[in-house]
């Protein structure tokens, strides 16, 4: 088993632009990496049996999620020659067009960063412990199924 540990991968409220950035520039100095693959997930506006969706109040069973987490994590460095990978998930309120989910890979080359950068987006909506409540602009809600 690998000497890493399970990161805290959860903000209060949206991803911030400016934090994406940030850790998008952190990287230049990193010379080795050839490819970065960026996932970012927004909150839709979606219309429901005629309701519009204002935003989705994440909630986590947190320890359990940072230990899945830490799996998938795990399992995707064992698989990917990837030079390192970053993954934010809102808790919280999140506003329809704010950023709830951010997915950074980075490797050699761009097919394992792209390659990875997807298996870990589609494991942790298939497992993770993270449920959605989507709110209507009517002050109504109802919990988020993902497709």
């Amino acid at each position: 088993m690998s000497e890493r540990k399970p990161k805290n991968i959860f903000v209060q409220g949206a991803v911030a632009p400016a934090f994406i950035g940030d850790s998008i520039a952190k990287h230049a100095t990193n010379t080795k990496i050839g490819g970065h693959s960026i996932f970012l997930g927004q909150v839709r506006a979606d219309e429901i049996e005629g309701k519009k969706v204002t935003g989705i109040e994440y909630t986590a069973y947190e320890d359990m999620a940072l230990q899945k987490m830490f799996e998938i994590r795990e399992d995707i460095f064992a698989k990917y020659p990837l030079t390192c990978m970053h993954v934010y998930h809102s808790l919280g309120v999140v506003a329809e067009g704010e950023i709830c989910l951010f997915v950074f890979t980075s490797s050699a080359h761009r097919k394992a960063a792209i390659d990875a950068c997807t298996e870990c987006v589609e494991r942790i909506k298939a497992e993770l412990p993270v449920w959605g409540k989507e709110i209507f602009a009517e002050n109504d809600y109802q919990w988020k199924v993902n497709s």
